[in-house]
């Protein structure tokens, strides 16, 4: 999590990269640079954790699998323990990459491909976030038409489908009011649209990336961990791709909005990493809250709690030492050991790493809560 200087373009990154922060007065090229207010700095930071807690909390209740999905491509994807462990070295390889992509080639036309490839995933992920609350607003009165998209391969006996997606009205509804706001960051890159398709990006990440275990979970913020602290504090390669890239991967929030009003450009910044990886693990344990049956959330409760801490320490300490931080430094320690400890005092820590989704016990207990939830809907 980090902020960014006025007139410095908004860095964006995987786990909180930026300059440092600009409460000073020293000149900028030769202008003078904004001083930040505390109420500025204080309504930013409290937006920036409000937005944070909106898709982890909505992304946690959706992944328990409330909604029925109607096509393969919304099911979850499960992060196995290799994947895990695989991650980091992955994410350090792809970080170096755009370093020397950003160091070789032209940064305008690479964020130019950057925006096009972000304009599309913006406007899928949008309208998957915007669909349930689009079913129960939907006029009654309107139809509802059912949709079908087919591709398929070869003939007879060895036609092979490529695409089978099923849609509806409500869903080209969603479709529609997501491409307008497409075509709005695409054309102005304003920071509110940035938010509207991070927030998405963010809840789709915490729904449908599922850990099978508790074990998985620790692998891979462990992992992560260590990448986040290596990156920032070891190298500049985070901070210079951060610096060059511009896409909505990031939660940011002008401190000068009080002076400034919608044109501010003294931006806060949380990176989506720091909101989905945690986040995943959070909806874990509430899928394992489930899973044991007794109608109580408080594994959820503590790692929900323990993310605010681990954040707000996170900014606590960025804002005492003016310089950028690693979130993922905080809220690992806070989000693995909270539930640990609450593990312990009540004694079911070998049931938390015993739980595995993949057993026919977590599906059965998860199908329980997915009848449930449609029979509360009906």
């Amino acid at each position: 999590m980090a902020d960014v200087e006025q007139g410095s373009a908004v860095p964006s990154g995987s786990a909180g990269v930026g300059s440092a922060p600009s409460g000073g007065a020293e000149p900028v090229n030769g202008t003078a640079q904004f001083v930040s207010t505390a109420e500025g700095t204080a309504l930013a930071y409290g937006s920036l954790v409000l937005m944070a807690l909106l898709p982890i909390f909505f992304g946690a209740l959706r992944s328990v699998g409330c909604c029925k999905s109607k096509n393969s491509s919304d099911m979850p994807e499960t992060i196995t323990s290799r994947d895990a462990a695989r991650f980091p070295i992955i994410a350090s390889c792809t970080l170096f990459g755009l370093y020397l992509f950003f160091k070789i080639f032209s940064e305008e036309y690479i964020n130019l491909l950057l925006s096009v490839y972000f304009f599309v995933l913006g406007i899928l992920a949008l309208s998957h976030t915007m669909s349930p609350f689009m079913n129960r607003i939907f006029p009654t009165s309107l139809p509802n038409k059912q949709y079908q998209l087919l591709f398929t391969q070869g003939s007879g006996e060895n036609k092979e489908e490529i695409v089978n997606y099923e849609f509806d009205t409500k869903d080209l509804v969603c479709l529609g009011i997501s491409s307008v706001v497409g075509v709005w960051y695409l054309l102005k890159k304003h920071w509110i649209a940035n938010n509207v398709f991070g927030l998405a990006f963010a809840l789709n990440g915490v729904e449908l990336l599922h850990l099978n275990n508790v074990s998985t979970g620790c692998i891979l913020l462990g992992g992560l961990f260590v990448y986040d602290v290596f990156w920032v504090f070891g190298t500049n390669v985070m901070v210079t791709v951060a610096k060059s890239f511009e896409a909505p991967i990031k939660l940011v929030f002008p401190r000068d909005l009080l002076e400034r009003g919608l044109e501010a450009s003294n931006f806060a910044m949380l990176g989506l990493g720091d909101i989905v990886i945690p986040g995943i693990f959070i909806a874990l344990l509430l899928r394992f809250d489930v899973s044991l049956k007794k109608n109580t959330q408080t594994y959820f409760c503590t790692s929900f709690l323990a993310y605010i801490f681990g954040l707000g320490l996170t900014m606590f300490v960025m804002h005492t030492f003016k310089h950028a931080q690693p979130a993922l430094l905080y809220l690992v320690p806070a989000c693995i050991g909270f539930p640990v400890i609450m593990a312990l005092v009540k004694g079911e820590l070998t049931e938390m790493f015993r739980y595995d989704e993949s057993s026919p016990e977590s599906e059965a207990a998860a199908k329980e809560e997915k009848e449930r939830c449609e029979k509360k809907e009906n």
